[in-house]
């Protein structure tokens, strides 16, 4: 430096503006290589997000129907099904034929690993089946318009999924021109309304992460709210009252069975099967029995074998 300061070839001025630009100039360079290593860091995951977006669906391609009125009528036909990662030889379900009729309750019981999950998975078309058919109404599920199909069948599971956000929000979820009036109306038949009347902002009460500031019970209800809002004629209770009281259950049992909806319950304890108006048992993938707890209790199979077997536990 001093030689070309002496030389005239480099001022004491440019100099000096070098040692002042030097610092914030390194600082700039770590920023880019940190963004850089960000940044290749967020393709890597924008292409696993990216690669699940791109898969082409497996399911039969979209019908178009979306019938004005809908019965809600439920056919299981000689169905046979395999998830894709189990072995050929060890079905899920084996040739499983049953009827969901409209305006009653059918309740699919057995033990963990039976079937029941799997029936559900395949009415809300989340698999198709290898073999046999899915009937609603006397049509077969991949007919009907997507859409349609979905807001007409509705699921609520024993651990809802709760979004960040008010009470409202996560009932009111992607409906268009829904008034609170409405969401105060469909609570109260199931007695919500007075817990989340007492809550601090009341519908406007924020659930936290994942609804981690409700109880379980609390998020069940918001989670059946919301399904009933939505006026489906086919509602699945998958253990979606484990955590309600006796008369929280009759009075969602009660809403659910309105309008003539088909309701079909899931259930892993026999307390609220006893109540359904049919009763299916369920072995190995297998329907093994069918009937009211009474009809099912006088034949002594395996439906009463496996209340007898949860009575001797619970006690």
């Amino acid at each position: 430096a001093r030689s070309l300061i002496s030389s005239g070839r480099l001022s004491i001025g440019s100099l000096l503006s070098f040692f002042l630009y030097q610092k914030p100039m390194s600082a700039n360079l770590r920023e880019i290589m940190y963004c850089y290593g960000e940044t290749m860091s967020t393709v890597g995951v924008i292409s696993k997000v990216l690669s699940y977006v791109d898969r082409t669906p497996k399911c039969k391609k979209e019908g178009g129907l979306a019938p004005e009125k809908l019965e809600g009528r439920i056919v299981f036909q000689n169905v046979t099904f395999s998830y894709p990662s189990a072995a050929a030889d060890k079905p899920a379900l084996k040739s499983v034929s049953l009827e969901v009729q409209p305006g009653k309750v059918t309740a699919l019981v057995g033990l963990s690993g039976s079937g029941k999950s799997s029936c559900v998975s395949l009415l809300k078309r989340l698999y198709e089946p290898q073999e046999g058919l899915i009937l609603l109404d006397g049509e077969p599920l991949h007919h009907y318009n997507q859409k349609y199909f979905h807001r007409k069948v509705a699921l609520v599971s024993q651990n809802p999924v709760l979004f960040s956000g008010s009470l409202r929000y996560n009932i009111e979820y992607g409906l268009k021109d829904c008034s609170v009036e409405k969401v105060k109306e469909v609570a109260k038949k199931i007695d919500a309304h007075d817990f989340i009347s007492e809550m601090e902002d009341g519908y406007d009460t924020d659930v936290g992460e994942s609804g981690g500031k409700l109880a379980g019970g609390q998020k069940q209800c918001i989670a059946i709210v919301r399904a009933l809002i939505r006026e489906p004629r086919v509602i699945i209770l998958d253990e979606a009252t484990s955590r309600l009281d006796v008369n929280a259950e009759q009075a969602v049992l009660k809403e659910v069975l309105a309008r003539g909806r088909t309701v079909l319950i899931v259930a892993h304890q026999l307390r609220i099967a006893e109540n359904a108006d049919h009763i299916v048992m369920l072995q190995d993938g297998s329907v093994q029995e069918e009937g009211t707890h009474e009809e099912l209790m006088r034949k002594k199979g395996c439906y009463y074998r496996l209340k007898a077997e949860l009575f001797s536990e619970s006690g």
